[in-house]
């Protein structure tokens, strides 16, 4: 795949981050490994409470450095949009990677589809090493294939497609990017997988689907009920179509 020209456009590369000192590190390499360099970085503090403003810390000069009190992923995501400058919105959490032609990539693909609002990634999972025998046993499962994800963490958009579809909802604890894609649908916006595996999803004993798995199926399900139910009352709402011929407004 051919990558974009530099000058495409500014993306702003948003790291929302809770208690996350043992990977924060890795993650904005990850970034400014990037072969497309027109960036930002904004990293926002959730609030944490070990030492990752000591991490941000040692980034100074390269990062873009916020905090709010702990208000959840989703908040953050938006204080980053808030603070964002960039033509596009892009957002790497905190212990994970991006492959470091991830940008130029998607970028290349806006170029080539003008109307295209936003772009995802296929994502792989690879495992620290503490869980050697997890990672052995899951070898052949789709967990450890390449997968299409329509995450927040592959998303490279527009930010007009934010102005479109508004935030994040902070209201949800885990879905929020699941439900923003939904809208997203919803409205209509233009939206591309590229095949390439461009985002690289750490698995460790801290993550939070592993820590929250029972309450992130729940709301996972909430949400595509509320979908179909709004998806029916939309089918429902429409005017019949009348099969009889159209009047003649000229009145000849």
């Amino acid at each position: 795949m051919s990558g974009a020209t530099q000058d495409t456009g500014l993306v702003s590369c948003i790291v929302p981050v809770f208690n996350g000192e043992s990977y924060l590190s890795d993650a904005l390499d990850s970034i400014f490994a990037q072969s497309y360099r027109n960036t930002e970085v904004i990293v926002v503090d959730d609030g944490s409470t070990d030492s990752t403003p000591e991490v941000v810390r040692r980034f100074s000069g390269r990062v873009i450095a916020v905090r709010q009190d702990n208000a959840g992923p989703a908040a953050a995501r938006n204080f980053g949009i808030q603070t964002a400058r960039g033509e596009f919105v892009a957002f790497l959490d905190a212990d994970d990677l991006w492959d470091e032609h991830k940008l130029e990539h998607q970028l290349a693909r806006f170029e080539a589809r003008p109307k295209l609002d936003l772009c995802v990634t296929h994502a792989r999972n690879f495992w620290i090493d503490e869980l050697h025998e997890e990672r052995s046993h899951f070898q052949e499962h789709r967990i450890a294939q390449a997968q299409p994800a329509y995450v927040a963490a592959t998303l490279l958009a527009r930010r007009r497609a934010f102005e479109i579809t508004g935030p994040f909802n902070a209201n949800l604890a885990h879905g929020h990017s699941t439900e923003w894609f939904m809208r997203a649908a919803e409205l209509g916006l233009l939206c591309e997988l590229v095949p390439e595996v461009l985002y690289h999803r750490r698995l460790h004993h801290t993550n939070r689907t592993r820590q929250f798995s029972a309450a992130s199926r729940e709301e996972f399900l909430h949400l595509v009920k509320a979908n179909l139910d709004r998806k029916r009352g939309l089918q429902k709402a429409e005017p019949a179509v009348s099969t009889a011929p159209a009047h003649d407004k000229s009145g000849s």
